[in-house]
């Protein structure tokens, strides 16, 4: 049976152009919130929902748009004054029956305070990442959302734009959020965010009608284009060379003119589009089954960092080392300037690791297998004086004229080329740069990783809590630990992954070491 604020949001969306298929059940649960069912059996294909774009909360649909605009905000600032602006009116507001069945705020990491920062997520990806937002978002609400407060209306309440709804704010637009076009940007949008996330299962799929009515057309464009190919006419005056305003130091007032009328058409067309936006099953549901949408391939990192919830077994995982570990161990076995060296030498030969805000660091997949330009890395930084200092002078000597890649040669050797020299890094693929001295430096960086948890709990501890956890009570507890487990195992895996590597070549042939070749 419907609840009090699903009937009052069912009666918003039949009087806001917002049309829901009888097919789906809203069902509204006390700790999971919304979700969507199939009454019946969906098949692939159907359009369970068309949504006016008018019904979306927009910058450009809100009552606060005005105040937006005058004050040169965008994107998910300018989203969040405009859902600040309408919760503030209350019942007031056009979309009051849509913001009564949101949550006050989504739980994701950006609202939880220091201390559950600290404790639940010390050592993942997210620590950091998520203090670092904590700041900036600050800075933003300081400098954009509290000037604001001072020309508000009469009828808005100055409260309703403090810290506190600005976090409320953005994590509802991080969660729910959806591009809708060029005109609107990024908005809010009824019933399209109901639909909850499963990685790489999604069974609707959220679209325009123009998309549609563009994949329909395909054929027939691809009809016309072999017409016009046979047709000399359609080649006549059809390049800008032959355009007669091209001609430099002609009418070039006119072209200013013409561009400035053609974008002021354009922005006409698209505020005045009548499209509307669909939901589109891509996949047969069956009766009773939830329908999903997806959020993208990503982590339980990301997926808690913007949405607020993992999911078990995760084959999207990944673990960070940030470069700052791995030259805090070089500095402990070689001098800083040494380090400095090496670190130069690898960035001149045109290598590098991902990069965040405010750091560089390498990926470990959710197999175990360290990133490349990881190995690379410290294989440079373990290479003995003379190979060394034969491989800087070569680079300084031609320039980095190097494929990052290398090559392979008769005997599965790895070789890289500047100018005359070449030097060979051993057998191919990444076996050919784990080196006992590789395997060494590369567990002591990972027990450096495994430190940053804390020495309190181990995986094994980790993996008994969390089964003692408790939901929804436990939530947030909940949450940090998949991630905290998932990532562990990871390193776990990478530990496995180092020393196979490292006996298969025990008692055997030795990798030989950085040579240069004549």
């Amino acid at each position: 049976m419907a609840t009090r604020r699903l009937r009052a949001f069912k009666r918003w969306m039949k009087a806001n152009g917002v049309d829901c298929s009888d097919a789906l059940n809203l069902v509204d649960d006390q700790n999971d919130g919304v979700s969507v069912r199939a009454f019946c059996d969906l098949k692939e294909g159907d359009v369970v929902a068309n949504i006016s774009k008018t019904a979306c909360l927009t910058i450009k649909t809100s009552g606060a748009r005005e105040m937006i605009e005058s004050a040169d905000l965008d994107g998910s600032l300018g989203l969040s004054v405009a859902l600040m602006y309408e919760r503030s009116l209350g019942e007031e507001s056009p979309w009051a029956g849509y913001l009564q069945i949101l949550p006050v705020q989504e739980d994701l990491p950006l609202v939880w305070s220091l201390q559950d920062l600290d404790s639940l997520l010390s050592g993942t990806e997210l620590h950091k990442v998520v203090k670092e937002d904590h700041v900036l978002i600050y800075e933003d609400w300081k400098e954009n959302i509290l000037p604001l407060t001072s020309s508000l209306p009469q009828n808005v309440d100055s409260d309703s734009f403090g810290i506190k709804e600005y976090l409320a704010a953005k994590s509802l637009i991080a969660s729910r959020s959806f591009q809708i076009d060029d005109y609107h940007g990024s908005g809010m949008v009824p019933l399209a965010d109901l639909f909850n996330h499963k990685t790489g299962a999604e069974d609707v799929h959220f679209t325009h009608e123009s998309d549609t009515e563009a994949d329909e057309s395909e054929n027939d464009d691809a009809a016309n284009e072999a017409t016009d190919e046979d047709d000399p006419s359609s080649k006549i005056s059809s390049s800008p060379e032959q355009s007669f305003e091209d001609v430099p130091g002609e009418n070039t007032d006119d072209e200013a003119k013409e561009e400035e009328e053609e974008d002021d058409e354009n922005s006409s067309m698209l505020q005045n589009d009548q499209s509307g936006l669909k939901m589109i099953m891509v996949k047969d549901v069956s009766a009773g089954t939830e329908v999903f949408n997806t959020y993208g391939l990503m982590g339980n990192a990301a997926l808690l960092h913007r949405y607020g919830f993992t999911e078990f077994d995760n084959l999207y995982d990944i673990v960070n080392i940030d470069l700052e570990l791995v030259t805090e161990w070089s500095t402990s076995s070689f001098t800083s300037r040494y380090t400095r060296a090496r670190l130069a030498l690898w960035r001149k030969l045109g290598y590098t690791g991902c990069e965040s805000q405010n750091s560089e660091y390498f990926e470990v997949s959710s197999t175990g297998e360290p990133q490349t330009e990881l190995l690379i890395l410290l294989y440079i930084l373990l290479l003995p004086d003379d190979t060394y200092n034969k491989l800087d002078l070569a680079e300084s000597t031609t320039g980095a004229s190097l494929s990052k890649e290398g090559r392979e040669t008769s005997s599965s050797s790895y070789e890289i080329t500047i100018g005359k020299h070449k030097f060979v890094f051993g057998q191919s693929g990444n076996d050919i740069l784990l080196t006992d001295g590789v395997c060494e430096a590369l567990l002591t960086i990972v027990d450096k990783r495994e430190s940053l948890y804390g020495s309190l709990n181990s995986l094994e501890d980790d993996i008994v809590r969390l089964k003692t956890c408790c939901l929804p009570r436990d939530r947030r507890v909940y949450h940090s630990l998949v991630l905290r487990v998932s990532e562990r195992k990871i390193l776990k895996k990478l530990r496995s992954y180092i020393h196979t590597k490292a006996n298969e070549f025990s008692g055997g042939k030795r990798r030989k070491k950085m040579l240069p070749k004549s």
